[in-house]
């Protein structure tokens, strides 16, 4: 058998054309250049005005490191006897508490809604969805009136009760446990006698791990960043959290401009516990890339 070979006559088309040419996507790489370009910019001129004293840092606008670093921690770590260190406290309390929690309440209802069959299943299902849509700015005054109500307004549990509900984390966790936990694996579990409880603890809850982390990890940094929800909950400056408590270091600075350089080196360390907490979770993510490409 012959094969014919097609030459640029016989195709009609002439080589070198566009069509042959490898496609080059940089219209789509500018873009996320310019969208990383956008988010970081402000992050390294807060890291690099963290660094200036107050003369530099009103005295010129570059991005250039001053020589003020050690000298502005200090000064923030001493503010208001150690003030800041107290509202990094909370943020972690917050943050910390307040994610565990979620990430039990979601898995546990994110499992139940994707593995179980029950009356009233997909209202509930529907509810969540309806949660995630809705932004959680419009549920602040209503959390208030009802932290009110049950004499919790100004408490630590304000903020940390509103947080343990996360719609997104529960639908997450339906995702996650609908992709990870077979049916078959459950039922066998059944068969050799574990009951539904050991069945969820000994083998869904390890299946689930990564995305429990990440459930752990969205809720950790959404919470550490919220600043509405204390702000309407909370009166004492020594239950504020860094969000509100860098918010009144500001409002301070129009009558002390000195308060703008603690603000701004207080944002640069609330940075770091995020990127820390980042690094350390990220193992799990890597180990769940490569048990998945180990089944394949």
């Amino acid at each position: 058998m012959t094969i014919a070979h097609l030459s640029p006559a016989t195709t009609g088309r002439p080589t070198g054309t566009r069509a042959d040419r490898p496609r080059r996507p940089w219209l789509p790489t500018a873009v996320l250049l310019l969208g990383a370009l956008y988010c970081l910019v402000p992050v390294a001129w807060v890291l690099v005005a963290s660094t200036k004293s107050p003369a530099e840092l009103f005295s010129t606008f570059t991005f250039a490191p001053g020589t003020g670093l050690f000298g502005n921690l200090r000064d923030l770590f001493a503010y208001g006897d150690g003030q800041f260190g107290l509202w990094a406290l909370n943020s972690l309390l917050y943050s910390g508490v307040g994610s565990l929690l979620s990430v039990v309440v979601s898995t546990m209802f994110g499992y139940a809604l994707a593995k179980f069959r029950f009356r009233g299943r997909n209202v509930a299902f529907y509810t969540v969805l309806g949660g995630v849509l809705l932004p959680g700015i419009t549920l602040a005054i209503p959390q208030y009136l009802l932290m009110s109500k049950i004499g919790l307004a100004g408490s630590h549990w304000a903020v940390l009760l509103p947080s343990i509900i996360s719609p997104f984390g529960i639908y997450l966790a339906r995702v996650y446990a609908m992709s990870t936990v077979p049916d078959e694996t459950l039922e066998a579990a059944r068969l050799d006698g574990a009951g539904e409880f050991r069945t969820f603890a000994s083998v869904s809850l390890p299946m689930m791990v990564p995305g429990m982390v990440t459930i752990f990890m969205l809720q950790f940094v959404g919470i550490w960043n919220n600043f509405l929800l204390p702000f309407i909950m909370l009166s004492d400056e020594s239950r504020y959290p860094l969000t509100v408590g860098l918010y009144s270091l500001l409002a301070k600075g129009s009558g002390e401009p000195a308060l703008y350089s603690l603000a701004i080196v207080g944002a640069a360390v609330s940075i770091v516990p995020l990127i820390a907490l980042l690094l350390f979770l990220q193992r799990f993510w890597r180990m769940d890339l490569i048990s998945g490409g180990l089944k394949g």
